[in-house]
């Protein structure tokens, strides 16, 4: 039976033993300020010009225009979203051959010259004009840079924890106490939460009051789907830790997993466009839904109804690796 007295004494005991590890604590601060300097400043400029055009329905679109080369075509199932990414200069044009219209954002140069190339298909569309700010990288990624950091903070966090914890044989001494394995895992996982969250709360309001991220959307939406996405990279990180007390083969494990998921999880570039397997490849991960719906949530000003999507997939995610975790919990480990 799960006791809360001894779940509360392993998620006390844990927060205790990292806060006092300074090196630890001054790391998770101060690298994900360090790459937003970074970036900040590598991508302060107007970065090198690529055209990037909106479809709606792109697989029922007819126009000779799609067959023009070195112009990458999104395709979007509603105008709403197309508009935000063209209003903030992320695309270029958006077509729609249903209502026999186009729409262009007449304060980005890139959507004046991918317009000129449109009216040389000779066809004609009803032209539409709106405008907006550019988003600046910095605000683009910082979603992405944010959930880098919680990654390698849950995964490695826990993991290397875990398996230190049974090398030094502590889990075998807390093996002739009556905590169990669900309860051990539990504190755990909230211990991590509460660590993660602190860290990346603290980090976002003090780069915040210098670089002014955007924010459209609501705060509290962007702290629950913080709170869901952690609980997913976290209950990943106690699932690679589960049985081995081996430090090399679990760092392998754990950098078998981070590695795809920064590549490929849309940390530093947009998959919209990217091949489908691609794609189907990058929706595997936590990672990617943390991304995805944090950034909507900042740049889009979308709702958890919204993210509905992204948020039950890591809501999944998180049950199942917190199941199998605690039925293949191992005190003393294989090896």
């Amino acid at each position: 039976m799960f006791n809360v007295s001894r779940f509360w004494a392993v998620v006390k005991a844990r927060n205790i033993e990292f806060f006092r590890d300074k090196s630890s604590l001054s790391w998770n601060l101060a690298f994900p300020v360090l790459l937003l300097i970074i970036f900040s400043f590598v991508f302060s400029g107007e970065g090198k010009s690529v055209y990037k055009v909106g479809v709606i329905n792109l697989e029922q679109s007819q126009h000779p225009f799609l067959a023009t080369k070195f112009i990458d075509f999104v395709d979007y199932q509603e105008s709403k979203k197309a508009l935000v990414k063209l209003e903030q200069h992320e695309i270029d044009l958006i077509i729609n051959d249903t209502k026999q219209a186009y729409w262009v954002n007449e304060q980005s140069p890139k959507s004046y010259m991918v317009e000129k190339l449109f009216l040389g298909s000779d066809v004609y569309y009803q032209r539409n004009v709106m405008d907006g700010r550019a988003i600046r990288y910095i605000d683009w990624v910082l979603p992405g840079i944010f959930g880098m950091n919680m990654m390698f903070s849950c995964l490695f966090g826990v993991g290397y924890v875990i398996v230190r914890y049974r090398k030094n044989s502590v889990l075998k001494r807390l093996k002739a106490t009556p905590l169990t394995a669900f309860e051990f895992i539990s504190a755990q996982l909230v211990s991590r939460l509460f660590i993660v969250l602190f860290m990346v709360t603290i980090v976002y309001m003090g780069c915040d009051f210098f670089f002014d991220f955007m924010m459209l959307g609501n705060y509290l939406d962007l702290f629950i789907t913080a709170i869901v996405g952690a609980m997913s990279l976290i209950s990943l990180g106690l699932l690679i830790a589960t049985r081995s007390k081996s430090q090399e083969l679990v760092g392998g494990l754990l950098n078998m997993a981070t590695w795809p998921m920064m590549l490929l999880s849309g940390v530093w570039f947009s998959l919209e466009g990217a091949p489908p397997f691609v794609q189907a490849i990058a929706n595997i991960f936590p990672l990617t839904h943390l991304v995805s719906g944090a950034r909507s949530i900042i740049t889009e000003g979308a709702t958890l109804y919204d993210i509905r999507m992204q948020l039950g997939v890591m809501i999944g995610f998180t049950v199942i690796c917190l199941l199998l975790s605690a039925k293949l919990f191992s005190w003393q480990g294989d090896r």
